[in-house]
């Protein structure tokens, strides 16, 4: 019998609001030594503000982390996967849009969230490598 998503998830993640501050954000993601931050409204995920959009977004544009809120910066309409998904569907998914971490939603309502990581100790090691091989591989998107 497959895995499903529920088997390998973080249940309950740490989740934001959308008026959050960044700079509390950051010292949220710090503490809690993750690198995406579900944002919810009343229980219903609308966003993730990830790493790399406090990098990108803020950090680049050199924006005031005090007085910008993550609901400015966050990435809306995230990628998502239902708890009774298989695990293996899942991991297609997180190929195809080169994402280590997916929210997990259950009518609209944030109930985990599945990692690169969590994925990695379940799958055959074979498997794990591919996946964190497609997840990684470059957008074309040049670093300086």
């Amino acid at each position: 019998m497959a895995k499903k998503v529920r088997d390998v998830m973080t249940a309950e993640p740490r989740s934001a609001e959308l008026a959050l501050s960044l700079a509390e954000a950051a010292r949220l993601m710090k503490s809690e030594d993750i690198g995406s931050l579900p944002i919810v409204e009343e229980g219903r995920l609308v966003a993730v503000l990830t790493d790399r959009d406090i990098v990108v977004r803020a950090v680049a544009e050199g924006v005031d982390p005090k007085a910008t809120v993550i609901g400015d910066i966050a990435s809306r309409d995230p990628v998502t996967v239902e708890p009774e998904q298989d695990l293996d569907e899942a991991l297609v998914l997180m190929a195809q849009h080169q994402v280590r971490r997916l929210p997990v939603v259950e009518s609209e309502r944030l109930v985990g969230v599945l990692a690169q990581a969590d994925v990695a100790q379940e799958a055959k090691s074979k498997q794990a490598g591919e996946v964190v091989g497609q997840i990684s591989k470059p957008t074309g998107i040049q670093s300086t």
